[in-house]
């Protein structure tokens, strides 16, 4: 199973995609950048404790890779079933099934690791930025950082199996736009601010969405011993 993760990673020059997922935390470190400016400009903070910044950092950082696995899902999956290139890795002595976990096992294990390290990062970074420009008039303590942390990794390991969904989408019609769109209706759907709540927040929520994930990814593997790629 390494050893097909390794081929895929090689074949697909993951180190794009690690650039993109850089970018991408620099774009929401510049967003709190925006609001602490904004909100200095206006005298009044917009965030009054850690525990709020803290959260909307959560709901970015997750959004932002529940996207981005959509798009990991176009690359790996869909498009090689689009192209039929996927036709050529069938006509090696290959196990189907031990393929397609490979692929989704990249996908899941890449936003795991995006959404826990960039949110590792910004945090850091919003911290050592509070300590010149006042973005929250808050002292972050070891108590706020541990209650994070558990909620970080129970998040990161819901949102990578929610990243999974759109697959189903995509694969129907081995479409790229439905797969991506998809993911952003998902994103729409669940990080939406309505009245300071988001369907995101509720752990029943995140579990029915992330269990919908696995069985996607259960469905695709076992479909995938049956697929007949003709043209």
């Amino acid at each position: 199973m390494l050893k097909l993760m390794q081929l895929e990673l090689k074949k697909f020059h993951l180190a794009g995609y690690i650039r993109s997922a850089l970018i991408a935390n620099a774009c929401i470190l510049g967003l709190f950048i925006i609001i602490a400016l904004d909100s200095q400009s206006e005298g009044v903070p917009e965030f009054t404790r850690y525990a709020e910044l803290l959260d909307l950092l959560d709901y970015m950082v997750r959004a932002t890779f529940i996207i981005f696995a959509s798009v990991l899902l176009c690359r790996f999956i869909v498009s090689e079933f689009k192209s039929k290139s996927i036709n050529i890795l069938f006509m090696y002595p290959i196990d189907r099934k031990k393929l397609m976990v490979a692929k989704l096992l990249i996908v899941l294990l890449f936003t795991f690791l995006s959404i826990i390290l960039s949110e590792i990062i910004i945090t850091a970074a919003v911290h050592l930025l509070n300590q010149f420009v006042v973005i929250v008039p808050d002292k972050l303590s070891l108590t706020i950082l541990g209650q994070q942390s558990v909620r970080t990794l129970i998040n990161a390991v819901a949102a990578s199996f929610m990243g999974l969904v759109p697959l189903y989408m995509g694969m129907r019609k081995y479409s790229i736009p439905t797969t991506i769109v998809s993911s952003i209706l998902i994103v729409a759907l669940l990080f939406s601010n309505n009245n300071g709540a988001t369907l995101g927040s509720f752990a029943l929520v995140q579990i029915g969405f992330a269990v919908l994930g696995m069985l996607v990814a259960y469905a695709a593997i076992r479909r995938i011993e049956y697929k007949d790629i003709t043209s």
